[in-house]
C-alpha cells in the first residue's frame, strides 16, 4: 500500500488545518489506520486512530481539537485539526495497516512521507 499525505502548512495558534492521506495499491479497508507525528526533539507519537468499525481513539493532548475520519470508500484518511497550538508543530504521518489493536506492526505497516505542520504563537 502507498500512502501520500497532504494538507500541512503554517498557521497561527488557534488556526485549523486538514490533513489528508490518500491510499493506493492493496486495499486495507478492514484494518485500523492512524495519524502519528514527530515533534522537534521528540519521539514519534500516536495522534489518532480509527479502526474497522469506525471507533476513534485520540491522545489526550489533542482530544476535543482533532478529528480523524475516512471517506466513504475508505481510501482517504483525514485529520481535522482545530485550535492548533505551537506544541502541535511537527511532521505528521499516516500509517496503515495497523494491528487490530491499532499498534504499529514493523513488518507490515506502511508510512507516508509526512506533511509538515508549523504552528506559531
Amino acid at each position: 500500500v502507498q500512502l501520500v499525505e497532504s494538507g500541512g502548512g503554517s498557521v497561527q495558534a488557534g488556526g485549523s488545518l486538514r490533513l489528508s492521506c490518500a491510499q493506493s495499491g492493496y486495499r486495507i479497508d478492514g484494518h485500523c489506520m492512524g495519524w502519528f507525528r514527530q515533534r522537534p526533539n521528540k519521539e514519534r507519537e500516536k495522534v489518532a486512530t480509527i479502526d474497522r468499525y469506525g471507533t476513534t481513539v485520540y491522545r489526550d493532548s489533542v482530544k476535543g481539537r482533532f478529528t480523524i475520519s475516512q471517506d466513504s470508500a475508505k481510501r482517504t484518511l483525514f485529520l481535522q485539526m482545530n485550535s492548533l497550538k505551537p506544541e502541535d508543530t511537527g511532521m505528521y504521518y499516516c500509517a496503515a495497516p495497523l494491528s487490530p489493536i491499532c499498534t504499529v506492526v514493523d513488518d507490515t505497516t506502511s508510512w507516508g512521507q509526512g506533511t509538515q505542520v508549523n504552528v506559531s504563537s
